[in-house]
């Protein structure tokens, strides 16, 4: 089994529910073709990662996507908001024995392989590693223990995000370490400042 597991929450891609803000701007259909094109540049990097991986879906399991079944579990997320829906996915992690777990969403396109492996590196002496992303969330959150308080009473979907998880990681003494900073793709205006040409 090893001793990392990398889960990845992906939105089951259907035209009109996803990456609505950029929907508002580009419209429905681009906006699908360019998660789509996320989803793509996720399973490559994931893949490359040294770590079991899980896919963890939004609404059902998709079994003929980019994430081949050979290299990736796949599962379905919790009921809640995207902060119960972490928790209860890294706590199962932890429950099946894995010694650190990260998460990561599909809509970074600048995540490499080599960063998530440097981030499982940094959880064999931290108990938390996260990805700031500049709209201020994050786009990676790793754990070598359950932290479960960090995903409770967050604005999720704001700029004060990833501030507020750093605030409640040093109210509980936990020991975490920043990765780059790197651009999530939700509005127009990241697309423009990303390398991802639709």
């Amino acid at each position: 089994m090893g001793e990392n597991l990398l889960i990845i929450f992906v939105k089951t891609p259907e035209k009109g529910r996803v990456k609505t803000r950029l929907a508002a701007s580009v419209g429905d259909d681009k906006a699908l073709n360019i998660y789509k094109k996320l989803l793509d540049i996720t399973a490559e990097t994931a893949a490359g990662v040294h770590a079991t991986k899980r896919v963890s879906y939004s609404k059902s399991v998709v079994i003929d996507d980019q994430f081949d079944v050979n290299i990736f579990e796949k599962t379905v997320q919790s009921n809640g908001d995207l902060g119960r829906k972490m928790k209860s996915a890294i706590h199962a992690g932890f429950e099946q024995g894995f010694k650190r777990v990260i998460l990561i969403g599909s809509d970074c396109p600048g995540i490499s392989s080599n960063l998530i492996d440097d981030a499982f590196d940094r959880l064999k002496s931290v108990d938390c590693t996260i990805g700031p992303s500049d709209d201020g969330g994050y786009y990676l959150i790793g754990m070598s223990r359950f932290l479960p308080e960090i995903f409770d009473d967050i604005e999720w979907s704001t700029n004060s995000v990833c501030e507020t998880t750093i605030e409640k990681l040093e109210e509980s003494g936990a020991t975490y370490s920043k990765l780059t900073v790197l651009n999530d793709i939700d509005t127009e205006s990241d697309l423009m400042k990303s390398d991802l040409r639709i």
